[in-house]
């Protein structure tokens, strides 16, 4: 589509931290640490369930350099939640910072102060502990209504009612509808019934959990963290040690990668808790064992569908339950569910007749779930698309001809998506684009290329959001310094996304300025205005537009202060490049001038700050196409080609946007044809390393090739919409496509391992 010539945005800019990342010098938790920190560990149970009975610490106190051994006598007895959510958080207030009634393997027992690593580590292993083993919950098909209640504490406490209730190991549940699900799919000449499961896939970012603590000179608690929540973290930080908000700031550095992980605050609340007893700065840093059993990984979920339509491929009723595992802890499983539906369902709005989704969210003994980028919609896109696959190759048709007759086009109200308008959609253009560039139908038939090996394509859409609509928050202040450069103060977390360089450059935009004129600061507490965090795919589209608006704000208050320096009124005066300028006289005031006088018998501030939220999260879409080499003997698939089309409105940064795309591809070939999660018998993950837990690298890859189609995004900050997550979402169901074309069976759950491949094909 056509779009205007833009000063600043829609530019590959260079990220505004590259070159402290190229040089080495980015500024981790790790680099800004004191070097006196407290080391803090967490003494972690063996059991999926049990009750703790005694703690003996007597022993590992006498150890030289041991401060202090906490157990849970010695914590605060107030339950919280540590999902980075907007209060009143839908999660369930169901932790202590240390409970008693320790609910899976690697929940934390006892929280070990130390002078150094080595002195904590010895501690750990002769701490005595008397546990009373339970039984557990470790197969989430059977938790709803088990006689074994992972939550039967009488202070379990919901701030919001989402259909949970600890007494049938129930944390959510809900259904929604359009239309008579029942009647339409009897009326179908074809229904199918799939049922499709993924597993616990772990974010494995670069940089681990990590975070310290010290009381600042003010006697209050400052906490810097690697997360993308500060303004959560407080509040978290706030519920759990009893102090008042204003006692504790949080902030955050250069976060070594989240993908979601850092949503939660999974380890922020024990060196907090232990500078407040000591009066010491404390810190921790997870080990990649830790990150891995005790982290926040995706929602192992479990998706049937049935699905009806007719002999020429028209869906007209689609009937989608999700089971979804939020492990022994709530945090984010009431929010991720709903996007397994919200998110797949609508993309089949076209001639869609009627729609049911109901869900339900359940506790187990097993390490709680959070955040991941696709956020419950990867689960659920993984699940529709895997049966519309299905679907065409059952009626003999192209899987891409029968999306093209399905799929939403832009105007289009999808009841599925709470009855929002397709305002901005190229879902169409992006699917024929694709279709073009990959060479679909060169590659989509099955060609022997001998020695046992197989070549063919696969297919898939997906579509995301860019906020969490009526509930996101962003925010932003913007100063114009003395020299003419301006100052941009966000709340939004960067965490490798570049959102720094791209709302730099929707400043830039606004101001007629250059990118370089634009310095950023987030995330604080205490400095920066609120913002609901870097999570949801918000940042660009919410925090964007807290920016334009601000920009707008700045200017007006800037041509009041000139025309007080003319000696006009504002009308007469008109913001240009680094100037104001009376229309009549032409006489001109610099910015740097306009600056000065800001500091001289002054009222009016050269800053504003602006706050946006949005009724509607309107949706990026993309469609990708896979070719792969099988070998059907040992069941291995390589990746030859990937191809993806995304239409994130109008992109601020197309070089970002490629990145962040392919990105995300190789994270979704990961979850599908390597990472894996499975449990020893006492529940406790066994892939707790990357020689176990495989993730994929630029050999693993293929060729990827990434391009826009364009659409303008009439609520956006300048047209835009997001693009974070829904880049993950396609790898899944189009390499299962692509794999039962090659093989003749489908696979219907993540991963699609060699083993599972060679042996379907065995069986066969």
């Amino acid at each position: 589509m056509e779009h205007k010539e833009y000063n600043a945005i829609h530019k590959s800019v260079r990220k505004k931290d590259a070159m402290q990342l190229l040089l080495g010098k980015p500024v981790y938790t790790d680099d800004v640490r004191p070097k006196d920190a407290l080391v803090v560990k967490i003494l972690r149970s063996p059991h999926a369930n049990a009750i703790v009975e005694s703690v003996n610490t007597k022993a590992a106190k006498l150890i030289p350099g041991v401060v202090d051994i906490y157990t849970w006598e010695d914590v605060p007895a107030t339950r919280f939640a540590i999902a980075g959510q907007t209060y009143p958080e839908p999660s369930p207030y169901d932790r202590l910072i240390l409970d008693r009634h320790v609910r899976f393997a690697g929940d934390a027992v006892a929280i070990i102060a130390a002078e150094t690593e080595a002195a904590a580590l010895k501690a750990m292993k002769i701490i005595k502990v008397t546990y009373k083993v339970l039984d557990a919950v470790l197969d989430f098909r059977t938790a709803k209504d088990n006689p074994v209640l992972v939550h039967p504490e009488e202070d379990w406490f919901p701030p919001c009612e989402v259909g949970g209730d600890p007494k049938r190991n129930m944390v959510a549940s809900d259904v929604d509808s359009h239309g008579d699900v029942d009647r339409i799919l009897d009326e179908c000449e074809v229904v199918l019934d799939r049922t499709y499961h993924t597993k616990a896939f772990n974010q494995a970012m670069m940089e681990p959990f990590t975070c310290y603590s010290s009381m600042d000179r003010y006697g209050r608690l400052h906490v810097i963290s690697s997360t993308q929540i500060v303004f959560h973290t407080r509040r978290i930080l706030s519920r759990a040690l009893g102090i008042p908000k204003s006692q504790i700031r949080v902030e955050k550095p250069r976060i070594g990668g989240g993908f979601g992980a850092k949503q939660t605050a999974v380890c922020d609340v024990y060196p907090a808790f232990v500078t407040m007893k000591t009066g010491r700065p404390a810190s921790i840093t997870y080990t990649r064992e830790e990150s891995q059993i005790a982290g926040s990984p995706r929602h192992e979920m479990e998706v049937r569908i049935r699905l009806g339509a007719t002999k020429e491929g028209k869906i007209r009723a689609i009937d989608l339950y999700t089971l979804s595992n939020t492990g022994a802890y709530g945090e984010h499983g009431p929010t991720t569910v709903g996007l397994s539906g919200h998110k797949s369902i609508p993309m089949y709005t076209g001639g869609l007749e009627a729609f049911r989704f109901a869900y339900d969210v359940v506790y187990t003994n097993h390490q709680a779930a959070g955040a991941y980028r696709g956020y419950g919609a990867t689960q659920g896109i993984f699940a529709l698309e895997s049966i519309v696959s299905e679907l065409a190759e059952q009626l003999g048709m192209d899987a891409t001809v029968i999306r093209d007759m399905n799929m939403v086009k832009e105007g289009m109200v999808m009841p599925a998506y709470y009855n929002e308008v397709a305002s901005a959609c190229a879902l169409d253009r992006c699917m024929e684009h694709c279709r073009q560039m990959f060479g679909w139908e060169e590659k989509y038939p099955v060609r022997d290329m001998g020695n046992g090996k197989v070549r063919t394509a696969g297919v898939a859409m997906g579509m995301q959001g860019s906020c969490i609509s009526n509930v996101d928050v962003g925010s932003a202040t913007i100063k114009l310094s003395e020299d003419g450069t301006y100052n941009l103060i966000i709340g939004a977390a960067d965490m490798g996304t570049g959102c720094d360089t791209i709302l730099a450059q929707m400043v830039a935009e606004c101001m007629d300025c250059n990118v370089e004129d634009v310095a950023v600061f987030g995330a604080d507490t205490d400095v920066s205005p609120y913002d609901s965090g870097s999570y949801a795919s918000s940042t660009t589209y919410i925090t964007g537009k807290a920016v334009e608006k601000a920009c707008a704000d700045l200017k007006k208050r800037i041509c009041s202060i000139a025309s007080d320096m003319l000696n006009c009124s504002e009308e007469e005066v008109v913001f240009e490049r680094g100037r104001v300028r009376r229309i009549e006289t032409e006489e001109k005031v610099s910015l740097t001038d306009i600056a000065y006088k800001t500091q001289v018998f002054n009222t009016k501030p050269a800053e504003a700050t602006a706050t946006h939220s949005s009724p509607v999260s309107p949706p990026p879409y993309m469609v990708g196409m896979v070719e792969i080499e099988l070998d059907k003997l040992t069941g291995k698939v390589d990746i030859i080609d990937y191809m993806a089309v995304v239409d994130c409105g109008i992109p601020i940064n197309p070089a970002l946007a490629r990145i962040q795309t392919e990105g995300g591809i190789v994270q979704g070939i990961g979850h599908t044809l390597m990472e894996n999660v499975t449990y020893d018998k006492a529940g406790k993950p066994i892939e707790s390393s990357f020689m176990q837990y495989k993730v994929p690298t630029r050999l693993d890859m293929g060729k990827l090739k990434v391009e826009f189609e364009h659409s303008y995004e009439p609520t956006g900050p300048f047209g835009a919409k997001s693009i974070g997550e829904i880049v993950i979402n396609t790898p899944a169901p189009a390499i299962a496509h692509a794999i039962y074309r090659a093989t003749g069976v489908w696979h219907r759950e993540l991963p699609i391992t060699p083993e599972k491949i060679a042996m379907s094909i065995v069986e066969e």
